[in-house]
């Protein structure tokens, strides 16, 4: 029997309904993190303090100095560095109708590391801005190369040579970096730069990554009815009059935006990009106009979890973020992989 259009809306209105609460409870929890963020560490800092700290701000108190130069920017960072993995894993899962993708597929992560591999062995006066704009550089020039080599197939841009693409590149850019490091002695520096973490981070990281960050939210939920259709399958969105390739399109150019920063920021960080859209479609369905904002929501807070664990679990030293997220998604994806319904 045909479903009337009053069917369908009283179908769609419990996700709909479900998919607000589970945002405004993932935007709570997103500000009790970083709160949490704040007050935790090395250092504790009592809850009434760091309110003090943001109504009556005392430049002579050094615990407000740590709350405003360190604690504040570090936890805004993990926030839309979190926000921006999430999301880019997101579209690329629904690019490529591959549940295992994450921005590491086109080239982004290991196009990164080549770029800083070559830019400590060769600029190893280099300021802090250098590295971060070869880092940059380095992760769209790899996610370049990868759609060169995908668009000498015949179908263009198609999921199954991208990913080929990109698993084939990554390995030769992570092979050719691991190279260089050794050659030139800058291995330890280079694992540093791949153990990931937030570390160091300050209020001109949170600059950069606000407008950049906004942009390719933007661009992805502006494709985000367009990718829920592409799940659909590739012959209903050409029946639908669904122009597969600037979806795509558009959908890598924001994947290089929003990873692109994050790498170049905070290292290789794992696991966010590949488990958080997985969590997300268990709890709302593969609707992307929701899975999009709800995905940014929660790798925002995984990402403040990661970071306060890595501080907590042997202070005063750190424990690499990249360890932490694979704590939280191992187990979860071995979960999801006996799963036998798919999400995508």
């Amino acid at each position: 029997m045909a479903r009337t259009a009053a069917d369908i809306t009283e179908h769609r209105q419990p996700v709909h309904q479900k998919s607000i609460k589970c945002g405004l409870a993932g935007i709570v929890l997103v500000l009790i993190g970083l709160l949490a963020s704040i007050g935790l560490g090395a250092i504790w800092i009592p809850p009434s303090v760091v309110w003090e700290s943001f109504v009556s701000f005392q430049g002579g108190q050094i615990e407000h100095q740590l709350i405003r130069e360190v604690r504040l920017p570090r936890a805004l960072t993990g926030a839309l560095i979190g926000a921006a993995l999430a999301v880019a894993g997101t579209i690329m899962q629904g690019i490529t109708r591959n549940p295992l993708a994450d921005p590491s597929i086109i080239g982004i992560t290991h196009g990164a590391g080549l770029a800083i591999a070559i830019a400590l062995a060769f600029l190893s006066g280099g300021s802090y801005w250098v590295l971060l704009i070869w880092s940059f550089a380095g992760s769209a020039a790899g996610a370049l190369l990868v759609l060169s080599f995908s668009m000498l197939s015949k179908e263009r841009i198609s999921p199954v040579t991208l990913t080929l693409a990109g698993a084939a590149l990554s390995t030769l850019f992570s092979a050719l970096s691991t190279g260089i490091a050794l050659y030139f002695q800058t291995a330890q520096d280079l694992s540093f730069w791949f153990a990931g973490g937030l570390s160091g981070t300050h209020w001109r990281h949170v600059y950069i990554l606000l407008p950049t960050v906004f942009l390719g939210l933007l661009l992805s939920l502006w494709i985000s009815r367009s990718l829920t259709i592409l799940a659909l399958g590739e012959e209903v969105a050409a029946g639908l009059g669904q122009s597969q390739q600037k979806v795509r399109w558009i959908g890598l150019a924001a994947v290089i935006l929003l990873s692109g920063a994050a790498v170049s920021i905070a290292g290789a960080i794992g696991f966010i990009g590949l488990v958080v859209p997985h969590m997300v479609r268990l709890l709302i369905g593969s609707d992307y106009r929701w899975l999009i904002p709800l995905s940014a929501i929660a790798g925002a807070l995984l990402l403040i979890a990661a970071d306060i664990g890595a501080r907590m679990i042997n202070p005063p030293f750190e424990t690499p973020v990249s360890a932490v997220t694979a704590l939280i998604g191992v187990p979860f994806f071995l979960y999801l992989s006996r799963r036998k319904r798919g999400y995508m």
